[in-house]
């Protein structure tokens, strides 16, 4: 099997990196070589996250260049165009469309970007857009976004079974949040 290559984008503090982790533990619950490699930008201060998720038969590197990426899956909306030119020709964006303004929109230096998955489609990208923000809302609580954001994922996963994901969320997920992150999983694979 040829090496497959995911990056999980976001901003400090939504819960990229226990998504990337979960991930990880399916892959290689499901026997493939899997190698994780997470980048902290500034994200204790709302900066920019990203993690590299390679699996396949034998993987030899964790990180992922530019053209290469099969499915980028993007916590906020312009973190999804901040890292377009990582996905390959025909490659799957899956973005929450929540939007949280980066600081030169804040201070006034410049305009959150108009029409960004328009935009990403017209540049070839397959997009999977939803407000998983609401979905996560809608299951209990705004924290488990990256939850209904990895239900969304396993369905690209259609050799996964349901079960595999349920038992590594009971071995990733505390105690107390796991039928909250079940729940809020479900309603992302069935947005």
């Amino acid at each position: 099997m040829a090496t497959k290559n995911i990056m999980i984008v976001g901003v400090g503090g939504q819960g990229t990196l226990l998504a990337s982790k979960l991930l990880g533990a399916v892959l290689l619950d499901m026997g493939y070589d899997v190698k994780v490699s997470e980048v902290h930008g500034m994200s204790q201060r709302g900066g920019s996250v990203v993690t590299y998720v390679r699996f396949g038969e034998k993987v030899y590197s964790p990180i992922i260049d530019k053209g290469e990426a099969d499915i980028i899956l993007s916590f906020e909306l312009l973190e999804a165009a901040r890292w377009l030119e990582y996905l390959k020709d025909g490659g799957q964006m899956i973005i929450n469309t929540q939007k949280m303004e980066p600081m030169p929109v804040i201070i006034g230096d410049a305009k959150y970007p108009e029409n960004i998955t328009a935009k990403l489609e017209e540049k070839g990208a397959k997009v999977d857009a939803l407000d998983f923000l609401k979905i996560a809302n809608e299951a209990g609580s705004s924290k488990a976004v990256n939850i209904a954001l990895m239900g969304r994922l396993s369905n690209y996963f259609k050799e996964i079974p349901d079960e595999v994901w349920d038992r590594v969320m009971e071995k990733t997920v505390p105690a107390k949040f796991l039928d909250l992150n079940k729940k809020a999983f479900l309603a992302g694979k069935k947005a």
